[in-house]
C-alpha cells in the first residue's frame, strides 16, 4: 500500500484531504455491500484513464458506468490507434495556422493529444457499420454501448491493438458485460457518422441505434433491481455535463414522476471538478443543492475535489484499489 501510505501521509488539508476522505468512504461504501456508478465527462478516455479505471473493474469497483459518447468511442480509438497519435505540449502557444495543419494532416486535436482520423475514427467507423447495417437488416435495435460490446467481444480487432488490452477500460467492461448509460450519443463523433449513414440510405431506420429516453428508462428498471436500503448505489462523478446530470436524475424521475415508494436515494456523492460555484452552474454546483432536487439525502456522504480530474481519479482508484 506504498501509495495509498504516501497519500495519507501527505495529503492532509483542503482537496487533498477530500480526496482522502472521498476514497475512504467509496471503500466503506463498498464494504457495507453497496453499489458505485462511475460517471466520465471531459475527455478521459483519451487521457487514458482506462489504465486505471480497467483494474477497478476486473476487481469489481464499480458496478455501472455513465459516459458521453465521447469517452465511449475514444476508448476503443486509442486502443487500435494508440501509435498514431501524437502529443502536442506546446498546444498553447499554436497559432491558427498549425492548428490548420494539424488539420490537413487529419489530425483532431485535444488539449494537448491528436487523436488520427483514418487510423483511429475511420477504422472504427468501417467495423461498426457493418454492426448497424446488420441490425437495420434484421429489424432489431441495439444501445451504443451494446454495439461496441459486439465489435470487441467478436475478436475483429484484437490483431489491431496498439496498447496492452488490460489498459482499456471498454473491454474490460465488455467482459464483465457491465451497463454502461450514454446520454447524447448523438453529440460523438461516431453519432454524426450515424446520422451521415442515416442521411445516406445505409441504414434505414434511423432507431437501431436506441436514444436516450430508451437509455433512461433502462438505467431506471437497473436502479429500481439494484438500489436497495441494505445496498445503496453511489455515484462517482468526474467532471459535469451530461454524464453526470443524466443518470443522477433517474432517483427523482422514479420518486416523483412514477410516484414510487421505498426508492433510496443516491447512497453516496463524489465529485471531481474544477468548476466553481456560479449562478445556474451545475457542474459548481455543491452536493447539497441536490439535496432540494430529490436526489441525495441530509445523511448522503457528500464530497468535492475541486482539482484535475486526470491527476485526481487514478489516486482516488489506487486507494479503492489498495495500492
Amino acid at each position: 500500500m506504498e501509495i495509498t501510505n504516501f497519500l495519507k501521509h501527505h495529503y492532509r488539508h483542503f482537496n487533498a484531504a477530500a480526496l482522502i476522505d472521498a476514497a475512504d468512504a467509496y471503500k466503506t461504501h463498498l464494504d457495507e455491500n453497496g453499489k458505485m456508478m462511475i460517471t466520465l465527462a471531459g475527455a478521459m478516455s483519451t487521457a487514458e484513464l482506462g489504465i486505471s479505471l480497467a483494474e477497478m473493474i476486473r476487481q469489481d469497483k464499480v458496478q455501472i458506468i455513465t459516459c458521453t459518447g465521447a469517452n465511449l468511442e475514444e476508448d476503443i480509438f486509442n486502443l487500435v490507434a494508440h501509435d498514431y497519435y501524437e502529443r502536442i505540449p506546446h498546444y498553447r502557444d499554436l497559432s491558427p495556422q498549425q492548428e490548420q495543419e494539424l488539420l490537413d494532416r487529419h489530425l483532431n486535436r485535444v488539449t494537448d493529444t491528436c487523436i488520427p482520423e483514418m487510423e483511429a475514427m475511420r477504422r472504427i467507423e468501417k467495423v461498426i457499420l457493418q454492426e448497424w447495417q446488420e441490425a437495420d437488416q434484421a429489424g432489431k435495435q441495439f444501445f451504443p454501448h451494446e454495439f461496441f460490446y459486439k465489435v470487441l467481444l467478436s475478436g475483429k480487432l484484437e490483431q489491431e491493438y496498439q496498447i496492452d488490452p488490460k489498459n482499456s477500460w471498454l473491454l474490460e467492461a465488455a467482459k464483465k458485460n457491465i451497463p454502461i448509460i450514454v446520454p447524447g450519443w448523438e453529440d460523438s463523433t461516431l453519432g454524426n457518422m450515424y446520422a451521415g449513414h442515416c442521411i445516406s440510405g445505409d441504414i434505414q431506420d434511423v432507431h437501431t441505434v436506441k436514444g436516450g429516453i430508451q437509455y433512461m428508462m433502462y438505467l431506471a428498471d437497473w436502479y429500481t433491481e439494484n438500489a436497495k436500503e441494505e445496498s445503496k448505489v453511489g455515484f462517482f462523478q468526474i467532471g459535469g455535463g451530461i454524464a453526470g446530470d443524466f443518470p443522477i436524475c433517474v432517483v427523482p424521475m422514479l420518486h416523483q414522476d412514477l410516484q414510487r415508494d421505498g426508492v433510496p436515494l443516491w447512497g453516496y456523492f463524489c465529485q471531481i471538478s474544477d468548476s466553481t460555484t456560479s449562478f445556474g452552474s451545475y457542474s459548481g454546483a455543491v452536493p447539497n443543492e441536490k439535496i432540494t432536487w430529490g436526489k441525495l439525502g441530509l445523511d448522503t456522504p457528500k464530497f468535492i475535489i475541486e482539482s484535475d480530474a486526470t491527476i485526481v481519479a487514478p489516486l482516488v482508484f489506487a486507494i479503492v484499489l489498495g495500492y
